[in-house]
């Protein structure tokens, strides 16, 4: 399985630096819906304190948790791939402190820093790789024994 990787500590120091100089610190209180999936995603978070669940609809009422993120975790991946929607919604699980980043202000970064994108989608690509290992572990883990029995 591949490791758990927090984005800000994973980049080198001057990336990291760069990085955050487009950072707005923000907070959310207690169940507040962060995004819904489908809606713009044109910005991302590193969660500084809370948690944060994220979740899928599956009927007209009722929201699956597919994770929970917490201090250090990257929010918001859909940023970087067309058509720029979010694939989860987000709820804060607690109150929580995030840094905040534009989309558009880091692409541009990226693009002046062609160094910092590579390194910056290497670590994004990490971090959805090992959610997608957890996510898949859950799953075999919910329904590997319940789907043998069925056959």
């Amino acid at each position: 399985m591949t490791k758990a990787i927090k984005l800000l500590t994973a980049l080198p120091p001057s990336q990291r630096e760069r990085l955050m100089s487009l950072a707005r610190e923000v907070s959310f209180p207690e169940d507040a819906r962060i995004f819904e999936a489908g809606g713009t995603a044109d910005r991302f978070w590193v969660i500084r304190s809370g948690a944060v669940s994220l979740d899928q609809r599956v009927t007209s009422i009722q929201r699956v948790t597919v994770a929970s993120l917490g201090a250090g975790d990257l929010l918001g991946w859909s940023w970087l791939f067309p058509p720029y929607q979010w694939d989860f919604g987000a709820e804060a699980f607690s109150p929580v402190r995030a840094y905040e980043f534009e989309a558009a202000a880091v692409l541009r970064l990226c693009e002046e820093d062609p160094a910092l994108g590579m390194s910056l989608v290497r670590h994004v690509a990490e971090i959805l790789a090992h959610r997608l290992e957890l996510t898949r572990g859950r799953l075999m883990e919910q329904y590997g024994q319940h789907g043998r029995s069925a056959l």
